[in-house]
């Protein structure tokens, strides 16, 4: 049966996508956020960012592939037949993939700053900017994932994404004066 133009074989991985998706966008905007608000340069947005993106969504994907096992022994175990077994390497994939593809949306504008001057003055808006737009449309995805009406489910996901940001701005504010 389809369901949104997605077939029941391909929607059981989408909660780990949007999984590794929220979580790639908000971690990733929050290092931009924490870095911009401690007054440091474009360069250490994209280092830190780059490095969260990979080091982070690694960590995300086995955690993933582990959670799928165990779960998947679980069911074993207590002889659950009617469970729609997933495939742990391709849960890990979906989440790994998606931390990386939607991770990267927040360091967009410092990755193509230094071939556009428009782009050069407003890297920190344009980031926000993405990442607002992509915490709206994977929250959407996320409510078609827990059954939840699409912009209650959009704006909460915003609502959590930049409630992280605004965190690691201050803490990023804080430090630059201590460390400063």
């Amino acid at each position: 049966m389809k369901r949104s133009g997605i077939n029941k074989a391909e929607r059981k991985y989408l909660p780990d996508f949007v999984y590794g998706g929220i979580d790639g966008v908000v971690t990733t905007f929050s290092i931009v956020a924490g870095v911009t608000g401690a007054s440091l340069s474009a360069a250490v947005v994209l280092i830190l960012g780059f490095a969260n993106l990979f080091a982070d969504g690694f960590s995300m994907g086995i955690s993933t592939y582990l959670a799928t096992k165990s779960e998947i022994e679980i069911h074993k175990r207590h002889r659950h037949r009617e469970y729609d077994i997933k495939n742990p390497r391709k849960s890990a994939i979906a989440t790994f993939f998606s931390f990386l593809t939607v991770g990267f949306i927040p360091l967009l504008p410092f990755v193509i700053a230094p071939f556009s001057l428009i782009v050069e003055q407003n890297k920190f808006l344009l980031s926000f900017v993405f990442t607002a737009v992509a915490l709206i449309i994977i929250g959407a995805v996320k409510g078609e994932v827990v059954n939840k009406h699409f912009l209650r489910s959009s704006f909460e996901t915003l609502l959590i994404g930049g409630v992280a940001a605004f965190i690691s701005f201050i803490v990023g504010y804080l430090i630059r004066g201590i460390v400063g």
